[in-house]
């Protein structure tokens, strides 16, 4: 047997002596990834920074303090996402129990990416120890030395044989597709998204798939474009490019391209100085490959600002495109880059037509003062997000469902989405053994009058929260009825002894 189907087999089986299923165990474990993160956050960011090049706050910023607030909120909410959920009743299920419970899938693989290490795969992680799974956890082997740090250093706080750490490359990975998981959660690209999914179809395994795309900026002439640039630069320079929500590329009229191009130069200043290459908050490219990929994207187009770079160093400098088009090499796959094309468009129409003849994206952003205009794209594109004025904060509200729709992915996370999605919603009915004088409209002979009384208990739409105000009323007004009778009575009697006194 390969190490890897060992390590599933003995999640399964310690998953199978029901140590997970209660809350106080799972609340167990999340403090205790807590506590790892904060044990060892010095061991993390220096990971971080031999793989990417990021700070030690940046680190923080954008890998654990968002990690840190899904934990906190797994633990506050746990007896709550947990409960039995009760569900509106029809008329034939008016006296019974119905409700929904949420319990535990079994044994869950998560394969993070590389960009963002430790957010993106132990965010799904808090979801798979809430939900009461067993998680096998594989990091992306090119993010080399936060994988090393997460197979050495997690065992210590995690339950070594519930949560293990596999760390390879891809045959290391197809050997755990082979295996029988209750659920993959893949983050990563579209084209191994497909393989992802293949493998999981040959068990009936379902999958969340988080995957990217090119996603689209829409700038409208007659916002401020001065605020639009600077978060749009934020938005896309962040982890040097590496973000799978960053603004792929921008959509605006002509009349305003080089007045884009001059904010965005001053903003890339602003906040990188004029040698981004020597300024601690500017990462680097993962490795050399991806340096060569992101390179070779610039050919045909006009680089407007930067496109300075050393091989040596896997280093991009912040870099903004024109007189791209949508037939340009940039435009054939996600950037996942320090590269910024801006693409001409007549006005909102022609953008929206644009985004919507291609695949749909992680999500669409839209700079304007318009709030017509923002429900327009709103209605007429489709995408996982649409976040209008501001880039990539809409991953930091726990309450919105994180995920793509087509290309883009499936399945969402975040918060209560997590549990959710890494937990089986079981539906349950207990009835009583009586009233079986309705239930004899189901059974043969079937007859006119049967299926007559079938189609109003079953049709019949019942509000049982209005039925219950109903009684509360009706209970309470003859309540007062009683207590105002019982004044009067007793007043009665008062006044008929006085008379006999």
């Amino acid at each position: 047997m390969s190490r890897e189907q060992l390590v599933v087999q003995r999640a399964r089986k310690s998953f199978h002596t029901g140590k997970t299923k209660p809350l106080e165990y799972r609340v167990h474990q999340l403090k205790s990834l807590l506590r790892f993160i904060s044990d060892r956050r010095r061991d993390i960011a220096d990971a971080v920074k031999r793989d990417l090049g990021k700070s030690e706050h940046g680190t923080e910023l954008f890998e654990t303090l968002g990690l840190e607030g899904e934990i906190k909120l797994a633990i506050e909410k746990l007896s709550e996402w947990a409960a039995p959920r009760p569900v509106e009743k029809n008329l034939l299920t008016i006296t019974d129990e119905v409700y929904v419970q949420p319990e535990p899938l079994g044994v869950v693989l998560i394969i993070g990416a590389w960009n963002y290490p430790w957010a993106v795969t132990l965010q799904p992680l808090v979801g798979a120890i809430a939900a009461g799974n067993a998680a096998v956890i594989k990091p992306s082997e090119v993010s080399s030395h936060s994988a090393k740090v997460m197979e050495e250093l997690l065992p210590q706080y995690l339950d070594k044989d519930l949560y293990p750490v596999v760390t390879g490359g891809v045959s290391e990975t197809q050997e755990l597709l082979k295996q029988r998981f209750d659920h993959i959660f893949y983050t990563g690209s579209s084209v191994v998204g497909k393989l992802v999914m293949e493998a999981a179809a040959r068990h009936l395994t379902p999958v969340t798939l988080e995957l990217g795309g090119k996603s689209p900026c829409y700038i409208d002439k007659n916002c401020d474009i001065t605020v639009a640039c600077r978060r749009i630069t934020w938005g896309k320079f962040v982890n040097c490019g590496q973000t799978c929500i960053a603004p792929d590329y921008v959509l605006c009229e002509p009349s305003v391209q080089s007045r884009v191009v001059e904010e965005i130069n001053k903003s890339i200043k602003e906040f990188y100085t004029d040698n981004p290459k020597t300024f601690e908050d500017y990462g680097r490219i993962i490795n050399q490959r991806h340096f060569k990929r992101v390179m070779s994207l610039m050919e045909g187009s006009t680089v407007a600002v930067g496109g300075d770079s050393d091989e040596s160093q896997c280093y991009i400098g912040p870099t903004v495109l024109k007189d791209v088009t949508g037939e340009s090499k940039v435009m054939k796959e996600e950037i996942f880059g320090p590269l910024l094309p801006i693409i001409t468009v007549s006005g909102v129409e022609e953008a929206i037509q644009f985004i919507n003849e291609r695949e749909k994206p992680l999500v669409v952003y839209v700079f304007s003062n318009d709030n017509k205009l923002i429900k327009r794209v709103i209605a007429e594109t489709s995408s996982g997000a649409l976040l209008a004025n501001d880039c990539l904060v809409h991953f930091t509200v726990s309450a919105l469902p994180f995920g793509g729709v087509g290309n883009s992915g499936m399945g969402c996370y975040h918060g209560r989405h997590s549990f959710d999605q890494l937990s089986h919603l079981r539906s349950c009915l207990i009835k009583q053994l009586k009233m079986e004088g309705i239930n004899s409209m189901r059974y043969p002979p079937h007859t006119a009058k049967k299926l007559g009384w079938a189609r109003f208990f079953l049709l019949k739409h019942v509000n049982v929260c209005r039925l219950r105000r109903m009684a509360l009323l009706a209970m309470f007004t003859g309540l007062a009825a009683f207590v105002v009778f019982l004044e009067r009575t007793i007043q009665f009697g008062t006044n008929k002894m006085e008379i006999f006194m």
